[in-house]
């Protein structure tokens, strides 16, 4: 499985980028991915909406469930992956490229974050 380590992770198995010009794009990991099977739905913040570090602001749908999407930091969210909206299998297929959810300009970030290296370890405990 792939943790690529420019990115950092939560324990909700988001990705996050890091900032270019305060802004950080974020996704799921494909762990997550994979947990859900086949994604068919996808409901992001709207631009300009604000999100909370640890908050709620979406869900994804898959052929398994409904899973809720969490913010990995607060802030206002500058854009979303129109392509996700219109294909939400790209999550699947490209979690770390395609498939990312939404950039945020970055207000907040929690202290909590996990390195590449720490998250493969909290996945595989």
């Amino acid at each position: 499985m792939s943790t690529p380590a420019q990115l950092r992770y939560s324990k909700e198995h988001e990705w996050l980028s890091a900032a270019e010009d305060g802004v950080s794009t974020v996704g799921i990991t494909e762990h997550a991915a994979n947990a859900l099977g086949d994604v068919v739905f996808v409901q992001l913040p709207e631009v300009g909406d604000t999100v909370s570090a640890g908050e709620t602001c979406g869900e994804l749908e898959s052929t398994k469930s409904v899973s809720d999407l969490y913010s990995p930091v607060g802030g206002e969210v500058t854009a979303v992956n129109q392509d996700v909206v219109d294909d939400p299998s790209l999550v699947n297929s490209a979690p770390f490229e395609g498939g990312w959810l939404f950039k945020v300009r970055v207000a907040e970030e929690p202290g909590d974050l996990l390195t590449a290296d720490e998250y493969t370890a909290f996945t595989a405990g």
